[in-house]
């Protein structure tokens, strides 16, 4: 018997608590994955290659998998292994020996959870409409909890069709909101739809970076590559927790740096896993109250500066490289008084912005954040991170510019060792551009949407209902959606702010359409739904990271009637009149090999780049017979190499020429490398970004970043602010990345719902005054909505805040109004502030004991709305 063998029998005979499976899954490198029978293990080393898995006994073949979610990792590498036609197992990357130089690219426990997603018995094997549905919307008010009904595909098609032709015909083309790329390339054809628009995981770093100059984080990214990191000697990060968000190779990477010697100092409300594995020290902060802690320690910088004898401020930086700082580098036409420097000392509003100043409103003890100041200082080799997750707050516009003056005093841009960037997703702990990129689909546009209306996210609910919504400034104007259409596969109404909202403008329209593998929210709220292919039914899929592109290749041929997004809005545009050979323009597998044709690789030099793949002219004429049009051409890899393997990965080694520092040339001469803004320069003082956030029509900033309170952020806990009288709402909710989903993947799934039970975290003094212990199911209600979940008590989360996973399917009692999964979109309030972003992390909670049961989520039934379907 292997040592895997006897690994897996002794897990099989252990009692499967979570401790215990988190036990386990840490001893052998975290890859174990709860399967009903027993559990898939595979055993990994973090020093080495994993050994071999063993085959089953029959043979099969291992086929690279698409893991395609949004969970923001490194898009790591899947294989399945298939014996006629069904995946019996998985694994993860072992093309190659694992080092911290040229790193495996892991799948996690989400990934390789993906076949229990492929195969789950709760997959719409075909199409169903609401039983009492009919043309104009039948008893609306059943939507969330009628029966379905098995229908055929010609009959769901031409129902979709006619309703809308019908609803066009009487309302107009904008009375149809769509919210899926292939079924938008059939409406645009057919008199348009109004499209919805809005930052999401980016919150402000969307647009504000850019603007700014120093990008959004992913597009355009600001910090040093991985290798580079390394030279920090430390690394300070704000509101990010790779370990449970990102996952992949990110924690690899900062593992990597800490090994070199780099401290590291977390700033979040909560002692994260990541801190817990990598920080020196942690400071716990208020929700949403960053922007206030740093202005502090501006203040600290400018007090404490003594070129002479205590250098902080990186004066010649921002002199040369900056507009705003001061009132001697301001654009030409701006008053000097507007400057930030004159703002943070209190010149211009009387109040300055000490530590003092700054600790009331983050709860951070004034002498830690002066001392935070100097360790940052400019003599330091600094990294400065930050997570999405502090822009995704209520009035957050102009968090990105003040992180990035924090990075600009202190000097800490463009050089080795020194960043100040956004860190997260795919580019976490890891900036600069890719490596190694993927060609054009060649996909043709469908043209562009003849209706000119758009709903921000914070609005789309509201709109519906109320029939009104902001076009700009000073701008609002009339609309009436009459049909709401989820095509793809997202989950609109279960993680857009304001649930309770989405339900009700549901249960309005006259028609919902929605493409789903399962009974998610979208589909639950639906009247006519559509099963469609995952990843692993289709031909192909390319995807990858900064080092490392993956070719996933089909798994399983479409199951029950499954269909392809696009088949189906082909289908609807033949019902339509529309040519469907305009909306299925091109076969995927074409796609795709335009992408894997078109792919580049950065060469040895740094500089030059040449064609990732070799296409020889047996591999012409093999895909030919497929229908696929290539031309030869000469390449890096071999095509079979690239198909068999599924991934091309760069190799990295210290001192090569493919690092990044970012704004490195830019540093060394700003006149000659000028960035991407209205000056060429660093935007403390930006009238582009004020004039940008003004323009969507909500709330406005000031050209500096000025201290703007969130809306349902830690004032709004206080019913009297001076008084310090707390209000109805005392707490804070921080809405988490939660490690059994990517978003609200993977929710349905039983092997991680019982690994992961959504449980709702507190501190034990705001447990303890409410009664509350470990296990106990709180009730929580927010100014939007309430719901129940099991209370997990911790001293690592600050007092004042509490926590609750993202992205739970919402399971409603209309009666009570109390949603029992704890889907923190009822919680969320939908609140539009300046650019349009939605703000997950301000929201003013009141927790109290629940006297009612909850069974745990795993023990829920599984939504197979219809029996055989």
């Amino acid at each position: 018997m292997s040592d895997q063998d006897i690994l897996t029998q002794t897990l099989n005979a252990t009692p499967m608590t979570r401790r215990s499976f988190l036990k386990w899954s840490a001893a052998i490198g975290g890859t174990v994955a709860l399967a009903s029978g027993g559990l898939d293990v595979g055993l990994k080393s973090a020093q080495a290659a994993p050994a071999a898995e063993a085959a089953p006994a029959k043979t099969g073949k291992w086929v690279t998998a698409a893991c395609w979610h949004n969970c923001g990792g490194h898009r790591c590498l899947n294989k399945a292994y298939v014996v006629d036609g069904v995946v019996v197992r998985q694994k993860t990357d072992d093309t190659h020996p694992d080092s911290p130089d040229f790193p495996q690219n892991r799948g996690c426990s989400r990934g390789r959870s993906q076949r229990h997603q492929t195969f789950g018995v709760d997959r719409i094997k075909y199409p169903m409409k609401r039983k009492n549905w009919e043309p104009g919307g039948g008893k609306k008010e059943l939507r969330g909890k009628d029966e379905w009904v098995r229908i055929s595909w010609d009959e769901a098609l031409t129902l979709v069709a006619n309703e809308i032709i019908r609803i066009q015909g009487k309302y107009g083309p904008g009375s149809i909101v769509s919210m899926g790329s292939e079924m938008n390339r059939t409406l645009t054809l057919f008199g348009g739809y109004t499209d919805v628009w809005g930052s999401t995981s980016w919150g402000t770093w969307l647009d504000s970076g850019p603007i700014l100059g120093l990008g959004d984080g992913l597009t355009i990214t600001s910090h040093n590559d991985r290798l580079d990191m390394r030279n920090s000697q430390l690394i300070v990060i704000w509101g990010e927790n790779p370990a449970w968000s990102t996952q992949g190779n990110a924690m690899y990477f900062f593992q990597a740096a800490k090994k070199a010697g780099a401290k590291f100092i977390f700033v979040d409300p909560l002692y994260n896993d990541s801190a817990s594995i990598l920080a020196d020290e942690w400071i716990p902060i208020r929700p949403a109250t960053d922007h206030a802690m740093l202005l502090g320690m501006a203040h600290t910088l400018l007090v404490e500066d003594d070129p002479k004898t205590n250098p902080l401020i990186d004066w010649d930086f921002l002199n040369r490289c900056t507009v705003g700082f001061d009132k001697d580098h301001m654009p030409q036409g701006v008053d000097p008084k507007e400057n930030f420097k004159d703002y943070v000392m209190g010149v211009t509003d009387g109040v300055p912005k000490t530590a003092e100043w700054a600790s009331e409103i983050c709860g951070i003890d004034p002498q830690r954040i002066r001392q935070l100041a100097r360790e940052i200082g400019m003599n330091t080799r600094a990294a400065l991170l930050t997570g999405w997750s502090v822009a995704r707050v209520n009035n957050a516009d102009a968090w990105p510019q003040m992180f990035m003056t924090l990075g600009c005093m202190t000097g800490h841009i463009g050089k080795p060792g020194h960043s100040t960037g956004v860190s997260c997703w795919e580019k976490a702990a890891n900036g600069g551009p890719n490596l190694v990129d993927a060609g054009g689909t060649g996909l043709p546009s469908a043209g562009t949407n003849p209706v000119k209306s758009r709903l921000n996210n914070n609005e789309l609910w509201d709109a519906i209902i109320k029939g009104k919504y902001t076009a700009g400034y000073k701008d609002v104007k009339d609309i009436n959606i009459q049909m709401i259409y989820h095509g793809g596969t997202g989950s609109a109404l279960n993680q857009k702010v304001g649930m309770m909202k989405g339900i009700q403008a549901h249960r309005k329209v006259e028609l919902v359409v929605s493409h789903s593998h399962f009974l998610t929210s979208n589909s639950k709220y639906a009247d006519i739904v559509l099963p469609v292919t995952t990843q692993w039914e289709r031909w192909g899929y390319i995807k990858g990271n900064r080092e490392v592109l993956i070719w996933a290749s089909q798994v399983t041929p479409p199951l029950y009637e499954a269909k392809d997004d696009i088949w189906i809005a082909a289908e609807i545009a033949k019902r339509l009149g529309v040519d469907p050979r305009k909306v299925d323009a091109l076969p995927l597998a074409q796609q795709v090999m335009n992408q894997i044709k078109g792919a580049m690789v950065t060469k040895d030099d740094g500089k030059t780049r040449e064609p990732l793949v070799t296409i020889t002219p047996d591999d012409v004429k093999g895909l030919a017979e497929q229908g696929v049009k290539v031309e030869a051409q000469t390449g890096r890899i071999t095509l079979t190499e690239f198909r068999e393997v599924g991934q091309y990965q760069v190799a990295r080694k210290p001192g090569d020429k493919l690092g990044f520092i970012a704004f490195e040339a830019f540093r060394q001469d700003p006149a000659k490398n000028p960035i991407k803004t209205a000056t060429g320069k660093f935007e403390i003082y930006s009238k582009a970004h004020a004039e940008f956030v003004k323009s969507k029509g909500w709330t406005e900033i000031a050209p500096i970043p000025t201290y703007n309170k969130a809306i349902e952020g830690y004032e709004d806990t206080f019913s009297d602010w001076k008084k310090k009288i707390k209000g109805e709402f005392p707490l804070q909710l921080v809405t988490i990345h939660y490690r059994r989903r990517s978003h609200s993947i993977f929710d349905n799934i039983p092997q991680l719902r019982e690994v992961y039970p959504q449980e709702f975290m507190i501190n034990p003094a705001d447990a303890a005054a409410r009664g509350l212990q470990n296990g106990d199911i709180a009730l929580i209600r927010s100014r939007h909505g309430k719901v129940i979940r099991p209370v997990f008590v911790t001293e690592r989360l600050m007092p004042g805040t509490v926590m609750l996973g993202e992205g739970a399917w919402a399971e409603l009692d209309d009666a009570t109004g109390i949603d029992k999964a704890g889907a923190t979109n009822i919680l969320n309030g939908a609140i539009p502030t300046g650019q349009g972003h939605q703000g997950w992390n301000s929201c003013n909670v009141q927790v109290e004991k629940y006297n009612g049961t909850l069974e745990p989520d795993v023990k829920w039934t599984q939504r197979i709305p219809v029996k055989g379907a």
